[in-house]
């Protein structure tokens, strides 16, 4: 099969140039700040909500970067809000063929949700590699709070909620490693548009997450022990850990459980008086 190739240059240009022109600072939460001699978004916004270089960027509006890749498209795709007919179309006039379909993450499979409900006090869910929220049990919600849901991103709100600051005791350590996974993850699924998108925003929107993010930190987070401040349960000790789905999805099974007897008997209470469990004595 040959390789893909750019096959009309000026095209790429004029399309990106008018899909650039039609977005407003605002539609992509940045703030409009000095004059624009021109509408829509600036080179710089694009390339910052992409993650990409502004030369770079600049190189592709101008049809010098050669053939880019299908994930840093879909990248720039996002950034300019394209449909997905616009997708379609970007794709072709820069790389020449068409895009490859968005994955779709494989729902949590019967079993596993089956072992999540048979650990009623064991706050235990499942993560796809982009910490989406997959499936969860009670004691899960019981910890976390109504919230905590199917479709959730956990990574979200970790950097941009400042109440999760306070309930993360450990909250820089926490945070780095989120850093460093989303890293790892991004190398076994460069072409994700969802990914690099979660990854774009939190880049732009987190000051910390930026920082980190540009140390290169690889990390895969398996386990460890962290101290959170509930607004009933008070500080507890709790270990994690993260257990790799081995079908090949790329899921993974996180399990809280108590590090002393302090934190058991408050996790306990709260699991037991949000689920209306019985304690057996």
């Amino acid at each position: 099969m040959p390789a893909p190739r750019a096959t009309n240059r000026p095209e790429l240009s004029a399309f990106l140039r008018a899909m650039r022109s039609r977005v407003r600072p605002a539609d992509v939460g940045l703030p409009d700040i000095g004059r624009r001699r021109t509408p829509g978004l600036r080179r710089q916004e694009v390339a910052q909500l992409a993650a990409v270089s502004i030369d770079w960027y600049i190189r592709l509006e101008q049809g010098r970067v050669g053939v880019p890749g299908t994930a840093v498209l879909d990248a720039v795709g996002q950034a300019l809000k394209l449909s997905a007919a616009e997708r379609h179309h970007l794709h072709l006039i820069a790389r020449g063929e068409a895009p490859p379909p968005p994955h779709v993450s494989a729902p949590a499979s019967q079993s596993l949700r089956a072992l999540l409900h048979s650990m009623p006090t064991t706050p235990a869910w499942i993560l796809d590699f982009r910490f989406d929220v997959l499936a969860y049990n009670a004691a899960a919600v019981a910890l976390f709070g109504p919230g905590f849901a199917v479709g959730t991103n956990t990574a979200e709100p970790l950097f941009l909620d400042p109440a999760a600051r306070d309930f993360q005791l450990d909250w820089t350590r926490i945070a780095r490693e989120y850093v460093g996974n989303l890293r790892a993850n991004l190398t076994r699924h460069p072409d994700d548009p969802r990914l690099r998108a979660l990854i774009g925003e939190l880049r732009r929107r987190s000051t910390e997450f930026a920082t980190w993010w540009d140390d290169q930190t690889v990390e895969k987070r398996t386990n460890g022990t962290k101290r959170v401040l509930h607004p009933t349960a008070g500080i507890m000790t709790l270990r994690y850990d993260v257990l790799a789905v081995q079908d090949g999805s790329d899921q993974r099974l996180s399990v809280i459980t108590p590090a002393d007897t302090d934190a058991e008997n408050a996790l306990r209470s709260l699991i037991f008086q949000r689920n209306g469990l019985r304690a057996v004595k």
